[in-house]
């Protein structure tokens, strides 16, 4: 069988499952599917304050990069966007990279070494399991925000340990149960690896992120903050000491062999996270939307229990899902269907993204349709 016979087998087998992707355009519909939690991504104040930092900041080179950060593409606008993060995140130093997939990859396929355990929740993101791959580290996952079985997995780490865990879940929406994972961690010298992607902008009194919403930026070695959701721009940093930063500048293949942010992403950087700053009273809308419609999902037994921006009813079958997803987005609500193999096989459900620019009769509206239709 040829290369291109089994491309074409495994298209097949995806339209046989009902879960071929595609990519689609749709419009006029109201977001409750998009990671712009704190309407960023289409504010035209933050759009209008980036393009005064361009007129302000005198630039030889305007339009792009020219290179790596380690070649031609370090600035001066870079390093001030840096310490502007490591300031806003407490921590002693960051670093940039392109997106929150680089960052995640770039972490985990530099840090651990042969030998070495990497133990990490079986629901981290994709990006995160792709890094530990690219490591000649062990691997161990262990069931969902389980502490029994975490602990019974990191007694069998060999070597240095990497503890992997994220914030709030892609996918449930649900939060770790940090503390409790960095006190059987620090019993193993382990080091600590939090992704703060759906949380950076949304937790905190002011989207700080929930490491340090929960003062834990103490006993968390590092945090990788994603830029591409609620901040409403693109890239992510990895905040942590300068040693570890030192490092992964110098052995971190993810940064160190690819082209540097524009100095138009460096000015949405610096706009954004000055934006934040003052942004409590969104913040509160948000959270305020948040607790309305997580209200009334708890009329559904497949609802799981969530108290961040990811909201999820569990419906399981790709054809059940979608058709369901089709129902509502005909009713004007654009909602989408995550489908296996992005989850588990039964396990398919209904997604929906919770906005601060979500008004309180569209939150009530999709209630009403969800019952409907269910």
């Amino acid at each position: 069988m040829s290369y291109r016979d089994k491309i074409l087998q495994k298209l097949k087998d995806r339209h046989a499952d009902n879960s071929f992707r595609t990519l689609i355009v749709r419009e006029g519909l109201v977001d409750f599917f998009s990671n712009d939690y704190l309407g960023f991504a289409r504010d035209q104040e933050l759009f209008n304050a980036v393009l005064n930092k361009e007129a302000q900041y005198r630039l030889e080179v305007c339009n792009g990069s020219t290179g790596s950060r380690l070649l031609s593409g370090n600035t001066r606008l870079a390093e001030e966007a840096e310490t502007c993060l490591a300031a806003f995140f407490q921590a002693e130093k960051t670093l940039i990279f392109n997106s929150g997939y680089s960052a995640n990859v770039g972490v985990l396929s530099a840090l651990p070494q042969k030998g070495d355990t990497i133990l990490y929740d079986e629901l981290i993101h994709a990006s995160l399991k792709d890094g530990a791959r690219l490591s000649f580290a062990d691997r161990i996952s262990f069931k969902h925000n389980d502490l029994e079985d975490f602990e019974k997995k990191i007694k069998r780490a060999k070597g240095d340990i990497f503890v992997v865990v994220e914030s709030i879940y892609s996918m449930d929406g649900d939060k770790a149960p940090l503390k409790e994972i960095i006190r059987i961690a620090k019993q193993y010298d382990a080091c600590i690896i939090v992704d703060e992607a759906h949380s950076t902008g949304t937790c905190g009194a002011y989207g700080e992120g929930f490491v340090l919403a929960e003062g834990l930026q103490d006993d968390v070695d590092i945090r990788i903050h994603t830029f591409g959701k609620a901040m409403g721009i693109h890239g992510a940093c990895v905040a942590g000491e300068k040693m570890v930063i030192d490092y992964l500048i110098n052995f971190s293949r993810a940064f160190i062999y690819t082209t540097a942010f524009s100095p138009h992403s460096f000015f949405a950087v610096l706009a954004a996270f000055e934006k934040l700053r003052g942004a409590q009273n969104i913040l509160t809308t948000l959270h305020k939307n948040i607790q309305q419609f997580s209200a009334g999902l708890k009329q559904f037994d497949s609802y799981i229990v969530s108290t961040s921006s990811i909201q999820v009813l569990k419906i399981g079958g790709n054809d059940r899902v979608k058709e369901l997803a089709q129902k509502i987005q005909a009713q004007g609500f654009d909602v989408r269907p995550i489908l296996s193999p992005t989850v588990k096989k039964g396990e398919e459900r209904l997604r929906f993204c919770i906005h601060a620019f979500n008004t309180e009769t569209q939150l009530t509206d999709l209630l009403a349709c969800i019952k409907k239709n269910l």
